[in-house]
């Protein structure tokens, strides 16, 4: 019988147990076997590189600190301040005369012109006052017309006839005088003529009297002219008074509130409504009284209103209070604005940047870096050669968080900031420069 020729693939076949999963099962198993036997000695060699890493570097070249980076720009010194805009000055509108409110024509709010109604008060009592007064005037009239119409013709006509009685009388008188001197007339005749002659002079002077007066200068024409004056001026104080019956707008601008209505009784003392004049317009702002000697007349601003915090617009200083408010420490600045924006309103709050100062090409650095910035004595802690050093300065403008130096540093030096107190004069650092300073 022939053999049973084997299998090959059962000569060689593998164990059950002996997978190619199980062999890189347990060829894995070892290697991490051999590494847990040298656990020990893996932790003391990192252990010592943290060492070196945290420690002696540390101590050997220096803590790793941030620093800032001295840069040469030009620097605007500002003084911020908010405030609120308002006309130049307001008109408190009134009444002049006590009287009952018949309409208001207008509303807060409203754009009005000079001379256009905004009140109107009862006016019956005024009118009747003004056809009184009106009376009073012709009737005055009248006496004048009288007076140079028929009183000084008549009296010039009976001057006229005095005269000539008089003229006849004195002749009577001459002639009787003659004779009785020449013993031809008699006593009685000559008493007689005399008497005529008197009553003849009395009249002539009775007549002159009449017509002096009637006569502009005499006391009847100067009684009549005043009488006539007294009767306009009462017409004119009765149509001045009717006039203010209408409360009209005395300028152009916008009426800024309104405290009357239909049926008020008004007086004087009362302020009706408040109007605000168109033209220019100008902002007031609280200055703190430190700044005072940094602000000039003139000086330009940029503004803009707390509302459209991005529409800036130009203003310029026109009044300095030479006051100072104890209270608030604070003193009163009105810029004017040339050219306002239309959606600027009155007691709208407004923010204002004032330029007092400005340095072309000035070395600038953070106040943060600054030690002791109010002081006479500044300093900085400057890095130079991996070492900080304690650098005298000397400051110029400040303004918005940043200092003009005037000596002590150079452009690109490096400075620590003044809230790193960790590193003294001397000590060793690694700079690492996190910004290139405060942007101009």
């Amino acid at each position: 019988m022939l053999k049973k020729l084997k299998e090959p693939d059962q000569e060689h076949a593998l164990p059950l147990t002996q997978t190619p999963a199980r062999i890189w099962y347990d060829g894995f198993g070892k290697i991490i076997a051999k590494l847990w036997s040298y656990r020990w000695t893996a932790v003391a060699a990192i252990t010592a590189l943290a060492l070196i890493y945290f420690v002696a570097v540390p101590f050997l070249l220096g803590p790793r600190v941030n620093v800032h980076s001295v840069i040469r720009a030009d620097f605007v010194q500002t003084v911020v301040a908010s405030g609120h805009v308002e006309a130049p000055f307001r008109v408190n509108v009134g009444s002049q005369i006590t009287g009952i409110v018949a309409s208001v024509p207008v509303n807060e709010g409203d754009t009005v012109r000079a001379g256009e109604p905004l009140v109107v008060l009862d006016d019956r009592e005024a009118r009747s006052s003004v056809t009184q007064a009106e009376g009073l005037v012709e009737q005055a009239e009248a006496r004048m017309r009288q007076l140079k119409e028929l009183t000084l013709p008549s009296a010039e006509e009976a001057l006229k006839q005095a005269q000539a009685t008089l003229l006849d009388a004195q002749r009577a008188y001459d002639r009787a005088s003659a004779l009785a001197e020449h013993g031809y007339g008699t006593k009685a005749t000559l008493d007689s003529a005399t008497r005529v002659r008197d009553v003849a002079t009395a009249q002539v002077r009775n007549s002159e009297f009449a017509v002096y007066t009637s006569r502009p200068g005499g006391s009847d024409y100067v009684m009549a002219e005043t009488q006539l004056s007294q009767a306009r001026a009462t017409l004119a104080s009765a149509k001045s008074r009717l006039s203010y019956t209408v409360i009209v707008a005395p300028r152009d601008g916008v009426l800024i509130s309104r405290d009357v209505e239909r049926g008020n009784v008004v007086q004087p003392s009362n302020v009706l409504m408040k109007l605000s004049p168109s033209g220019d317009t100008q902002l007031v702002v609280q200055i703190d009284e430190r700044n005072l000697g940094a602000l000039m007349v003139g000086q330009p601003a940029i503004a803009s209103a707390d509302a459209f915090p991005k529409d800036k617009f130009p203003a310029e200083i026109s009044y300095i209070n030479p006051g100072v408010d104890l209270q608030s420490a604070s003193v009163e600045v009105k810029l004017r604005v040339p050219d306002p924006p239309k959606y600027l309103r009155q007691d709208m709050t407004v923010s204002v940047d004032i330029k007092v100062a400005r340095r072309p090409k000035a070395l600038i650095v953070a106040a943060a870096d600054v030690h002791r910035l109010d002081s006479l004595n500044p300093w900085v802690m400057k890095v130079d050669g991996g070492r900080a050093q304690r650098q005298p300065v000397k400051i110029g403008l400040f303004a918005g968080g940043k200092v003009e130096i005037l000596e002590g540093l150079s452009e690109n030096d490096l400075i620590l900031p003044a809230t790193v107190t960790s590193v003294g004069d001397g000590s060793r650092v690694r700079a690492r420069v996190e910004t290139p300073g405060p942007s101009p």
